[in-house]
């Protein structure tokens, strides 16, 4: 029987995602809700050299090993500890040795653009979130986040927007959405939208 609720927060790349999870755990105790970053589960490319692992399309369904997510997830959802890697941005690789232990909960989530992309996924969750903003916001928020926090120059960071980041988004990100239960836009306040979430939680864990 399952033991936790599963919730898929989905959007496209800094709408505002992180926002969202961080504002559900802050209504739950830490030991309730556990929660998994799909970025982690970027492919190990210990096969190409860093340049080669610079010029992948991070944004397409196959640079992630959604095989892995789906057994983890079933794990867990079994009432499994689980060992997730860890993603390092600046080496565009999974760090050797690392890993990230997730416990059972009551409620687990898990955040990623294509979270609502693969239905294998789709049909073992609870909740499905998608977050909207602008694509001019978006753009803007990437540029900050990836020279601030993730060493990319600016011309990188406007080369792969524009490359692989939109059409993706275009492509397999959007489209998604008519999967999602809750849409919660970004660019005003969403208190209305989180406060029926919230309430929706409590009554699945109840």
């Amino acid at each position: 029987m399952k033991k936790s609720i599963l919730i898929l927060v989905a959007g496209g790349t800094a709408s505002g995602k992180t926002t969202v999870v961080d504002e559900i755990t802050s209504h739950f105790n830490s030991d309730d809700i556990s929660v998994i970053c799909m970025d982690n589960y970027y492919k190990k490319r210990d096969d190409i050299s860093l340049e080669e692992r610079k010029n992948i399309n991070y944004d397409h369904p196959n640079s992630y090993d959604l095989e892995l997510l789906i057994n983890d997830l079933n794990s867990l959802l079994e009432g499994n500890v689980i060992h997730t890697p860890v993603y390092n941005f600046q080496t565009h690789n999974r760090d050797k040795d690392k890993y990230i232990k997730i416990k059972p909960s009551k409620v687990i989530i898990v955040e990623g653009i294509l979270s609502l992309y693969e239905s294998s996924i789709r049909d073992i969750a609870d909740i499905k979130i998608f977050v909207e903003s602008e694509a001019d916001i978006r753009f803007i928020r990437r540029l900050r986040r990836d020279i601030e926090s993730r060493g990319r120059s600016m011309d990188d960071v406007i080369k792969q927007y524009l490359s692989t980041v939109k059409p993706m988004f275009d492509e397999y990100v959007a489209p998604t959405k008519r999967y999602a239960d809750i849409i919660i836009p970004n660019n005003t306040k969403h208190d209305v939208a989180l406060e029926i979430l919230i309430a929706k939680i409590n009554q699945e864990i109840r």
